[in-house]
């Protein structure tokens, strides 16, 4: 079933394009039924898991093409296939302003397998081949309009991934040649007989490998290309700034840090701090150029730039604590972000309207849009009794545990974080509704929220955001149990 859960979107993805249907709707109907029965399989087969390892290609020594679930695939495969029916499902009406759909739904849905395929890979290489072919995939779509815009976003977004891929399988070649298997087993596969004194060789290498696969992830100084890519339409810069491509970069840095080199050996050395301090200054700088952008997207785009390096310094903590953090704002991210990117997505889907300063007064006109988009800010604000609240806990107290100097100045980028958050997000809501007294409503004329399409999708991201803030308790254990290692 393993290999069933990543072809299936793969192969509907190509049908819906290639099969002649008669309406529009016929299609969306083969395709969110496929994107639901899928998810379904996916749920089935983590709730049902063996142990076993599913070999689809072997080449030579331990070189092969393998998945496996275990507890961090469950987590990032479990996150993707909850929502990308909702994602689909919001895709449908935002499109109809769009052209070319069969093309767009086609790379929309192969997205899914891909994602899947990184999630439960059994072994750095197999990982390694999906994250490629993750690039490959969503090119299109970053480019789907083919304006100049577009088109320049998308050559930025592909050559900074095709060269933080090599920087990644620079990695891949040194654990394939100091590691006792390229599998995936927590706590790292390195030998040390094998190491000898080339310590510091192999410490220079993690730094490169994290900085490649860092590159999705929009570490700095290779973030540029996640704010151009806002040109794209909302369903995709949800899906790179919330679900598939940023998470499966910091997805890929937990598994490099965790699974291949191991914590044991990066732990208390110069490369765990320069990563540190890389993240922490992301972190910073992300939310301060959200601040000064007054593009309504682009902003969101550098509020994940520095949501992102939140996950990452969980990650570089390297404790287990570090890493329940990390999976806490894995998760409660993606639902915050792709909730506040999809109310963005309505209000331009709408209004046609791009800028921040162009939303006075929408609230009042698109109450459910905009009451969802402020539930989404308190949270990635970090506002108690919200998801957000609950992961920004985990990360300071796993600094603090740490007893590291230089993560507590984490702390501090935390805090600011949450200053500077709180004033690019709540701008937007307190233009939205208090635009004045002397506001002239009548050139909202003709603004409402938008149908059932978009609004059911929100509406859950909402739910779940609430839910994660007040009863969040059963899923941080599992956090716990993957962290130890069981």
């Amino acid at each position: 079933m393993i290999i069933s859960v990543i072809l299936i979107p793969i192969i509907a993805g190509i049908l819906a394009a290639v099969l002649p249907f008669r309406k529009k709707s016929h299609r969306q109907i083969f395709l969110e039924c496929a994107v639901i029965l899928n998810s379904i399989l996916v749920w089935y087969l983590l709730l049902h898991h063996s142990d076993s390892t599913f070999l689809l290609a072997h080449f030579t020594g331990d070189l092969s093409i393998a998945f496996k679930v275990d507890g961090l695939g469950m987590v990032f495969a479990g996150l993707v296939s909850a929502l990308w029916p909702f994602a689909t499902l919001y895709a449908f009406e935002y499109m109809t302003k769009e052209e070319h759909e069969p093309i767009f739904f086609l790379f929309y849905t192969v997205t899914y397998g891909v994602t899947l395929g990184i999630a439960l890979a059994a072994n750095l290489l197999t990982m390694y081949f999906f994250y490629e072919l993750l690039t490959l995939v969503t090119v299109p779509l970053v480019m789907h309009t083919l304006t100049r815009e577009a088109i320049l976003a998308s050559r930025k977004y592909l050559y900074y991934s095709l060269g933080g891929a090599a920087f990644a399988f620079i990695g891949l070649i040194m654990i394939i040649v100091y590691g006792t298997t390229t599998d995936f087993i927590y706590g790292g596969v390195l030998d040390c007989a094998k190491i000898g004194d080339r310590t510091n060789i192999l410490l220079l290498i993690y730094v490169l490998a994290f900085m490649g696969f860092g590159v999705k992830a929009a570490v700095c100084p290779f973030n540029s290309w996640l704010p151009q890519a806002s040109v794209a339409p909302t369903p995709v810069t949800a899906l790179l700034h919330a679900v598939a491509v940023v998470k499966s970069g910091a997805f890929a840095i937990i598994r490099l840090t965790y699974y291949s080199f191991g914590t044991e050996f990066l732990k208390g050395t110069w490369a765990q701090n320069v990563v540190m301090l890389i993240v922490m200054f992301t972190i910073v700088y992300g939310c301060s150029r959200a601040v000064k952008e007054t593009h309504l997207k682009r902003r969101l785009a550098y509020s994940t730039l520095s949501n992102l390096s939140y996950i990452l310094f969980g990650v570089t903590i390297m404790t287990p604590l570090g890493l329940v953090g990390a999976l806490s704002h894995l998760i409660f991210h993606a639902v915050m972000k792709i909730s506040s990117f999809f109310c963005a997505g309505a209000i331009i889907h709408q209004t046609d309207r791009n800028y921040v300063h162009e939303l006075d007064g929408m609230g009042y006109r698109m109450p459910c849009v905009f009451g969802i988009f402020t539930v989404s800010a308190f949270a990635l604000m970090g506002v108690p009794g919200l998801a957000g609240f609950i992961s920004k806990w985990n990360l300071a107290a796993a600094a603090v545990d740490s007893q590291n100097p230089v993560a507590y100045f984490g702390i501090a980028c935390l805090l600011i974080s949450a200053l500077l958050t709180a004033i690019y997000m709540l701008t937007i809501v307190v233009r939205a509704f208090f635009p004045g007294r002397d506001f002239d409503y009548s050139t909202l004329d003709g603004v409402k929220d938008p149908n059932w399409k978009m609004l059911v999708p929100l509406f859950v991201f909402t739910f779940f955001i609430i839910l994660f803030g007040v009863y969040s308790g059963p899923l941080v254990d599992f956090f716990y149990s993957v962290a130890a290692g069981l």
